[in-house]
């Protein structure tokens, strides 16, 4: 192997390795704020509920945002500083709704009416705890949120670079970019599943239902009935943000529908549906869509899990006055 790749090989390989023992969330536990603000989840649950009532966006704009913000730099809220070339200023990131912001900062201001609660609540945890009650209130499980993250001082567009899934990845780019934060394929699996609620747009897979290859128009892994209702809804020349559900059954419910769909051909982006056509994963597939309890079991281990990636916790960041702002 030449110098210059060996160089590079070793140090994706430490980043990896740097990035796994970041993801044990040493530092965090359950009641973390119990002495300090001991009714922060009732005040985030407060905020979170009125504006999740206001609009359902509210469940995948936080989930997806809380994601996004885990595999870039860590849990660590730097999704949220509006600095100029922030992270939210990447392709990857400009589709994130911005009622998952509009919901952090809610959920901040309602922290901050208590004054012993004031500015002691890191706006990463007020993410954390937001996502779990969007997905409660969207109908899928409750869980206990570790806490104790810090709020990072940095965001910058450059660090998006490779450390989001494509829709068009296959198993094993899935599989080891989940690997990198110390998620198996099964939590992979299970994580994927959160596309049972939300939208993407037509853009994101038009070239499935248009331009699969140069012998086939449409994807043949995908339901015929499904690829021409999708073209209905996605023509050639429109409008490319045009929101489609992900999942064309029970949009606004968090089940296991979605694996159901992987099974009738019906996953939207070739990463949803190569979860179901690859052998390695087929099986995980057929257990969550037969068994909800073993999908909602799965994903709270996973979401756990997710919840540690990079984590900053103890004197390693801040606790932000303003969650769009470093202090």
């Amino acid at each position: 192997m030449e110098g210059g790749r060996l160089i590079v090989v070793l140090w994706l390989v430490m980043v990896g390795l740097m990035r796994s023992s970041s993801a044990s969330g040493e530092g965090l536990k359950k009641g973390f704020y119990n002495n300090i603000c001991p009714n922060v989840e009732q005040l985030v649950r407060s905020a979170v509920t009125k504006k999740f009532q206001d609009t359902f966006v509210t469940a995948p704009a936080t989930l997806r945002l809380f994601f996004h913000d885990c595999f870039v730099r860590g849990c660590d809220a730097s999704v949220i500083l509006g600095n100029s070339n922030a992270e939210k200023d990447h392709p990857d990131d400009i589709t994130l709704a911005g009622d998952g912001f509009d919901t952090v900062i809610k959920a901040k201001a309602a922290v901050d009416t208590d004054p012993n609660c004031r500015n002691k609540v890191s706006c990463a945890d007020i993410l954390a705890l937001a996502t779990r009650d969007v997905i409660t209130l969207a109908g899928g499980p409750s869980y206990d949120v570790e806490l104790g993250r810090r709020d990072g001082r940095i965001s910058t567009i450059a660090s998006v670079q490779r450390r989001l899934p494509s829709p068009n990845f296959n198993l094993d780019q899935l599989t080891s970019l989940f690997a990198s934060n110390a998620l198996s394929q099964t939590d992979m699996i299970a994580l994927s599943g959160a596309h049972t609620i939300g939208f993407s747009h037509c853009n994101r897979f038009s070239k499935r239902i248009y331009n699969f290859s140069p012998t086939k128009r449409i994807d043949p892994t995908l339901n015929l009935q499904y690829a021409l209702q999708l073209r209905q809804m996605c023509p050639l020349k429109v409008d490319p943000r045009i929101a489609i559900n992900m999942d064309p059954q029970t949009p606004n419910k968090f089940d296991n529908q979605y694996f159901k769909n992987l099974q009738a051909g019906k996953g939207l982006f070739t990463s949803d549906q190569v979860l179901f056509t690859d052998s390695r994963s087929k099986d995980t597939v057929n257990l969550f869509a037969s068994n909800e309890d073993a999908f909602n079991a799965a994903f709270v281990t996973a979401i756990t899990k997710l919840g540690r990636v990079g984590v900053k916790t103890g004197k390693d960041g801040e606790i932000r006055v303003d969650c769009t702002r470093v202090n």
